[in-house]
């Protein structure tokens, strides 16, 4: 989801929920504590330099119970980071404590965000060696030899 996606949701919004993968709820008392833009810069194993941005939220849950982010609240947030740390209109990422810091995607389901589980991955396969997967799809299509 890009920062633009999540503040035309919140202005339909009555209230914020976030669901982790395993399906529960994160405690509806959380707080986005952060709003920021993360810029990595790197060299992948095959010798590639490469740069990922992605605006990153992060969410933290207190034992502050009266107090609860409304959609409004959170659109004001987003706008003044736009503004103050000149943001662009980049995928969102999400930090939220579990056992440590998990980083999430961000999908919405029409009531609730998702917060999606993130995959590693070899970005250079051909110069490492590692053979690309074969879906079953690509293998069985007409002339694959295969079925």
């Amino acid at each position: 989801m890009k920062l633009s996606e999540i503040k035309n949701t919140l202005s339909q919004l009555d209230k914020i929920a976030f669901m982790l993968p395993n399906g529960t709820l994160v405690p509806n008392h959380f707080h986005v504590t952060e709003i920021g833009k993360i810029s990595k810069h790197f060299i992948d194993c095959g010798g590639t330099v490469r740069t990922e941005n992605v605006i990153n939220f992060q969410l933290w849950e207190a034992d502050d119970y009266d107090h609860r982010l409304h959609p409004e609240k959170l659109v004001n947030i987003i706008e003044l980071s736009e503004k103050v740390l000149e943001l662009e209109d980049l995928d969102i990422e999400v930090e939220y404590q579990g056992e440590t810091i998990g980083k999430f995607g961000l999908d919405f389901d029409g009531i609730n965000f998702l917060l999606t589980t993130k995959q590693t991955d070899c970005l250079a396969k051909e110069a490492c060696g590692v053979p690309e997967v074969e879906t079953e799809a690509s293998c069985c299509e007409p002339g694959a030899g295969c079925c």
